[in-house]
């Protein structure tokens, strides 16, 4: 039987992860799960494919368009051609948002994250960046495919380009609104985690609020729709404030990132006072 001596034994790895390394981790997890790659694809369709059907319409029914309805178009054709598309393509941006981390606490692998990284925070605060910079990447790539889709079949009606004021800004705005908004999912995807639950809350901030808040009487109804995170978040895809507009397009860029950064305030500190 040999002996063991103190010399030939390993010593543990006691190296802290820092935020680098958490963030590797996070981008292996988010990378081999099927529905980050489904919802992503789901996006560069419905994104670009919404924006072209709308404007075909428009432009087919264009004779028929009443004086007032095409000066809005005129007013701002980037609007037209990018509103319809990212309005439709977020619902598979919060689908992904809340299923990144409430999938982990349905299949029981929550336990093993916190387990190796026991600050909390951190852990989430990595997933919540390299999760918004993977939709910020691809929802860019499908806001420009977008409008460059939309700005050629709208030309023969109203020319638009990348050139005119506020232009660029509505195009990266878009992506920059699918990145915030997916980060807020994820918030109420912590909050809940469970994924039903938390898509149920997602889809009810997105579709039934405002509806509701716009049953709201005089001046209250106004402002309370105005302030909504998915109300004002979209001002951002316009290039040109609207008259009817209590807020300007980053005014309300900045409403759902204030709305996001509470969510994301109050996830972490639940997630720091739950058992997982």
């Amino acid at each position: 039987m040999s002996a063991v001596t103190a010399g030939t034994v390993a010593a543990p790895d006691t190296r802290r992860a820092g935020f680098f390394q958490l963030m590797q981790s996070e981008w292996t997890k988010i990378r081999s799960v099927r529905s980050t790659i489904w919802s992503l694809a789901l996006l560069l369709v419905l994104f670009p494919g919404f924006t072209a059907l709308l404007v075909s319409l428009v432009v087919a029914g264009w004779d028929d368009t009443s004086a007032a309805d095409r000066a809005l178009i005129v007013a701002d054709p980037a609007a037209v051609i990018l509103t319809s598309g990212f309005l439709v393509g977020q619902l598979a941006i919060c689908v992904l948002g809340v299923l990144v981390i409430a999938s982990e606490y349905s299949t029981g692998m929550i336990r093993a994250s916190l387990l190796a990284v026991p600050k909390r925070v951190p852990m989430l605060t990595a997933k919540a960046a390299v999760f918004s910079l993977l939709v910020l990447g691809v929802s860019l790539v499908a806001a420009f495919l977008s409008f460059f889709i939309g700005a050629a079949m709208l030309n023969g009606k109203v020319p638009v380009s990348l050139g005119d004021e506020g232009v660029f800004r509505a195009v990266v705005g878009s992506g920059l609104y699918l990145s915030v908004l997916g980060l807020f999912a994820l918030t109420i995807g912590a909050i809940f985690r469970h994924p039903a639950a938390g898509i149920t809350g997602v889809i009810a901030f997105v579709f039934v609020l405002a509806p509701l808040a716009q049953l709201l009487p005089g001046k209250v109804g106004e402002y309370v729709n105005a302030y909504l995170p998915t109300e004002a978040g979209p001002l951002i895809g316009q290039a040109q404030q609207g008259a009817d507009d209590l807020l300007s397009p980053w005014q309300g860029f900045g409403v759902l990132c204030l709305w996001t950064a509470v969510l994301f305030a109050l996830a972490a500190y639940l997630l720091k006072r739950r058992d997982a």
